[in-house]
């Protein structure tokens, strides 16, 4: 990180100069203070400054949809959750503690309404700081009781999970089946993070985790079969269901069309189809 401000200068400066530094460095903090209160919010991290939409969210959530005691907006419990595993710092206004996905759908309706944008996080591993914000922060599974339900399909070859399952743990759980079953063939799921046996699916999914082992070829991208998506909107998108998948088509038309024609641009373009096909082989 870089030096406290004026630490060298005043480090080999005479006396004056140590007193005009000080003077210096008082008058930028005030002017500082000065500029912070006449902000105004801007969706920008650093910039989102509260006027009044983070009391009106928190109000629109509390009791009908969590109770207050998962509703965190204390300065030290909020300070403690505004950094990951990363060196990043930011700390999040309200911090929501979530149990299921009835809550995350209302809850993300509500924050869409006042225009508090919503940050996700699961086990907080992330060591890039994805699941840090200085807006609102959604923590899943933070108890080991909730999010973790998961089926094992067949011989192991698929398993179905819920995001509070931490990586290492659905691999002892593919590994228990097989022995338990007497199957032949040992399967794992195909990312291999360094922070398997702490970072939970719901991260692992959300930033196409890969690892030293499994390349590109074995990410969580190339791995996944379905998913089941809560939108902004608080729309629920299951790409395993044909009836979900049928209605979401018609239902979000707009976004499907923009995407299609984001791809199609893309892929139109040789020189940057080539690039982004480059770059995403590199590991392999």
């Amino acid at each position: 990180p870089p030096p406290p401000p004026h630490l060298t200068a005043a480090g080999f400066a005479s006396q004056p100069a140590m007193k005009t530094a000080a003077a210096t460095q008082h008058q930028v903090t005030v002017s500082a203070a000065q500029d912070l209160s006449s902000s105004e919010y801007q969706n920008v991290d650093g910039l989102r400054y509260d006027d009044g939409r983070y009391a009106t969210f928190v109000e629109s959530i509390r009791d009908t949809i969590v109770p207050p005691e998962r509703i965190i907006t204390d300065a030290v419990r909020t300070y403690a959750y505004g950094t990951d595993a990363s060196f990043y710092r930011l700390v999040p206004k309200i911090v929501v503690k979530v149990h299921n996905e009835d809550e995350v759908s209302q809850i993300l309706v509500q924050a869409n309404k006042h225009q508090t944008p919503v940050t996700f996080r699961a086990a907080g591993t992330s060591l890039s700081g994805q699941a840090v914000t200085d807006s609102v922060l959604m923590k899943l599974s933070h108890t080991g009781d909730h999010f973790r339900n998961y089926t094992i399909h067949g011989n192991g070859e698929q398993i179905t999970v819920e995001p509070g399952l931490i990586g290492g743990e659905i691999n002892r759980l593919l590994a228990a089946h097989r022995r338990t079953c007497g199957h032949e063939q040992q399967y794992k799921i195909g990312p291999d993070p360094s922070s398997i046996d702490s970072c939970m699916i719901g991260g692992i999914i959300a930033n196409n985790s890969s690892g030293m082992c499994c390349g590109v070829s074995q990410n969580t991208y190339h791995t996944l079969k379905d998913m089941r998506i809560v939108l902004l909107d608080g729309a629920v998108l299951d790409t395993a269901d044909e009836a979900s998948r049928a209605s979401f088509m018609k239902s979000h038309a707009h976004l499907v069309s923009g995407v299609v024609d984001l791809a199609t641009r893309i892929q139109a373009d040789e020189e940057l189809a080539a690039l982004i096909r480059r770059k995403y082989s590199i590991k392999c």
